[in-house]
């Protein structure tokens, strides 16, 4: 369902395109103000919203569906592009640094200054927003009182874009690429004047490699515990609704966050990828912006909006469907639990055996056996992104692609319908024949056709057992246990489909390969498989629901290019190399209002050979334009990674055009030593 566009609201709004927050050092960071009519002789709320995403082009058309809306609904709007990023002057060099926290507990205390704002300020973001609105949170600055949180996470190691499980995740090198692409974008001469030549020059030469920095941190050290707010909940102390989405790579701090933050706190997700709720797909989309307003309104107006009488957790139940990788709309239900973890919630055990799953309710299954599982190369290439940006092309396809290089176990056919709520735990006993390994846990819902949709999954980097601080290698020969949490789900299986737990040894793109093939011998008498099944509550569901999707009128533009989206797996056979290529080309597209053309295209490339673990690469390719009249610029990023049984191997390389005469060119070459990874 595409939102309605709302063309007319209670206020009239008056929009300031262009404003300078100076911060202590005398940096001056670039903010866009949509003010509420009569806002200067009736002070308002305020709201900020606070990224690196470019203000003036890239988020220009998604910053007006939102902005303009919660303006027109009486708050005063703030956009501001970060240090370094956008029309903002200084330079970025890293996400979430203390400088940007602090620079953002400044430009609150600016705002609640204004003659416009009555003093009390909210945060709203999705992503890099999200993250750095709680992290700001933490910091407790005195004006700030509510959050609205969307695909976040409140643990920066375990649980983002870079590690899981303590493995490396593929999209490290994928977003490393996509900032190392923004970074290399100059501000708009328009707003900052005849300097923007002189402040590009600055952030090419000193934005970095970010990359080389992530990879430097391969365990839990005090780099990750920054920014992380699960150090210290109890510092999160105002308000926070908290959302994302099935298909998102953040859902699982939604759990966590509501069992875990001391304050007033509210969760939602949804079927969505990593995009805002009122624009999310799959859909449906919600009318998220209605919600923002409720929430905003109790916590900043005073005004009983019924958000607290809701379900600590809502969620959408999704039915099963066939394995696709990209869906319009996910069918499903909304349900509710009061409070999490949940009362309504109970564990259901299953054994691993040479027969398969077997319900522990049904009896005990006592079995000696032991099986053996060295995964090909090749196993991950079907299981889509770690976060969908796009809910397709980039989801997991039919998962009888991968299960030929694991260890499959299947129940029988459900004789009732199972619904789960949470994440499923595998608990697994093994022996390891290298001192590194991995486990991929995945689990599918498996049609009578018998087509296999991936639910969800976990990964586990064995030497990490213990700790992901201290990380100890394997004795081979030992026998371990190990717990892997797998992504929390709301998930249906209906009667007369089986469960399906597959263990692999690897799972690459999605996650970097040990050094070399591990073999695991698999204990199926100290293994299991726990789903926390949840009754239907019908009564109580059927009381949610959401209003239809809505926006302010997107900001004008005009499409010059067109999208292409694509992902391909190749298999060579002659020479044995398994290559996936993404294509992400965002086409062309013209600002009407202000003539500002804006490019963008990614292509990525995973590859590896047969059983060769040195064999596996990594490849991207950013290509970024802007112009507007005589002024154009285009930029050219690349970055190459490699491996070997001891070290990392990136390369890197940065071109910048003003019209057709390049005037920057660098290269970087960086060898990190493997860490337990």
């Amino acid at each position: 369902m595409k939102p309605a566009v709302v063309e007319s609201f209670e206020y009239r709004v008056r929009v300031i395109e262009h404003a300078w927050i100076a911060m202590p050092d005398g940096v001056r960071l670039s903010a866009r103000i949509w003010l509420p009519e009569g806002a200067g002789d009736v002070p308002v709320p305020a709201i900020l919203e606070y990224i690196p995403y470019r203000k003036g082009d890239f988020t220009a058309v998604r910053d007006s569906l939102t902005h303009p809306y919660l303006a027109g609904h009486g708050y005063a709007c703030v956009r501001v592009d970060l240090r370094g990023s956008g029309d903002s002057e200084g330079v970025l060099t890293d996400e979430y640094l203390p400088q940007e926290l602090d620079d953002g507990v400044r430009v609150i205390e600016w705002i609640a200054a204004q003659p416009w704002c009555d003093g009390s300020v909210g945060m709203i973001g999705i992503s890099w927003g999200g993250f750095n609105g709680l992290q700001i949170a933490a910091l407790q600055p005195q004006a700030l009182k509510a959050v609205v949180t969307v695909s976040s996470t409140d643990d920066r190691y375990a649980d983002d874009v870079h590690y899981m499980g303590g493995c490396l995740l593929g999209d490290n090198l994928s977003w490393a690429s996509v900032m190392f692409a923004y970074n290399s974008l100059p501000p708009n001469p328009e707003v900052v004047g005849e300097n923007w030549r002189d402040m590009w020059m600055q952030r090419l030469e000193e934005s970095g490699l970010w990359i080389d920095t992530w990879l430097r941190h391969q365990r839990r050290d005090e780099y990750w515990r920054h920014g992380s707010i699960c150090e210290d909940f109890s510092a999160v102390r105002v308000p926070v609704l908290a959302a994302s989405g099935w298909a998102d790579g953040y859902s699982n701090a939604v759990f966590r966050l509501m069992e875990q933050l001391p304050g007033p706190r509210k969760g939602l997700i949804g079927p969505w990828s990593h995009k805002y709720p009122h624009v999310g797909l799959p859909g449906p989309a919600i009318g998220f912006l209605q919600e923002v307003l409720r929430w905003f309104d109790h916590w900043m107006k005073g005004r009983d909006s019924g958000v607290m009488e809701e379900p600590m957790l809502r969620l959408w139940m999704q039915d099963s469907v066939p394995p696709t990788i990209g869906f319009a709309t996910r069918s499903g239900r909304w349900v509710g639990e009061p409070s999490w973890p949940s009362p309504h919630i109970r564990d259901r055990k299953y054994a691993l055996t040479p027969a398969g799953l077997v319900d522990e309710e049904l009896g005990p299954e006592e079995s000696g056996a032991i099986l053996t599982i060295q995964s090909p190369l090749f196993v991950g290439l079907f299981a889509g992104k770690w976060c969908s940006y796009a809910a397709g092309p980039d989801l997991a396809h039919d998962q009888r692609q991968e299960d030929g290089g694991a260890l499959v176990f299947d129940t029988l056919p459900l004789e009732q319908t199972v619904e789960i709520v949470g994440a499923p735990e595998v608990v697994l006993e093994f022996e390891s024949d290298q001192p590194v390994a991995m486990v991929a846990v995945r689990l599918s819902d498996v049609a009578p056709t018998d087509e296999a949709t991936r639910v969800t999954y976990g990964l586990i980097n064995a030497t990490h057992r213990d700790s992901h601080a201290d990380p100890t290698p394997l004795e081979p020969g030992r026998r371990y246990q190990v717990r892997i949490l797998m992504n929390g789900v709301a998930q249906v299986f209906p009667r007369g489909h089986r469960l399906r737990l597959s263990l692999s040894t690897s799972y690459w793109p999605l996650a970097w390969p040990p050094p070399r093939p591990a073999r695991l011998r698999v204990h199926l008498d100290g293994s299991s498989l726990s789903l926390p099944v949840r009754p239907r509550r019908d009564a109580e569901d059927e009381k949610i629901a959401f209003q239809p999707p809505e926006t302010a009128r997107p900001l004008p533009s005009t499409m010059l290019e067109p999208v292409h989206h694509n992902w391909r797996v190749m298999r060579n056979l002659a020479s044995d190399v398994s290559t996936l290529e993404v294509v992400k080309d965002e086409g062309a597209y013209r600002l009407d209002d202000s003539d500002v053309v804006i490019r963008h295209k990614t292509l990525e490339w995973y590859q590896s050979t047969a059983g060769n673990f040195d064999s596996v690469r990594g490849e991207t390719r950013h290509h970024r334009g802007l112009s507007c009249g005589d002024w154009d610029i285009q930029t050219i990023t690349r970055t190459v990674m490699t491996a070997d049984a001891d070290n990392f191997y990136v390369r890197a390389d940065l071109d910048a055009w003003e019209g057709e005469r390049r005037v920057f060119a660098r290269s970087w070459d960086r060898v990190i030593k493997r860490d337990l990874a």
